[in-house]
């Protein structure tokens, strides 16, 4: 089961946007994720006519690795430790590891 899916707020905790916060938009397979307005590039681009491209420079967000995020609990309202525990029913589900509160209800 992943820690971290689509959907999930999420804090940054290591290199150049430490401490931003932002919604996951997608989730990799190599163990990187793509969280909105974080780690965002500038790319300079040409204009395309014929697609109805425009130039200019244009901002885009890139992919950080996993490690670099970390779950955002709002009862303490920092990042926080994920675990997965079954529960009676048989269901697998996330929980914060700092007060065992359940993510998936």
């Amino acid at each position: 089961m992943q820690r971290i899916r689509q959907g999930d707020e999420v804090i940054v905790i290591a290199g150049k946007d430490k401490g931003r916060r932002g919604s996951v938009l997608r989730v990799y397979r190599d163990g990187r994720v793509l969280v909105e307005n974080v780690n965002v590039a500038h790319k300079h681009q040409k204009p395309n006519p014929n697609a109805g491209v425009p130039g200019g420079i244009i901002e885009k967000e890139t992919p950080l690795h996993a490690s670099n995020v970390m779950l955002y609990n709002p009862a303490t309202d920092k990042g926080d430790r994920v675990g997965v525990r079954v529960l009676e029913d048989g269901r697998k589900v996330r929980y914060f590891k700092s007060n065992n509160e359940v993510l998936d209800a």
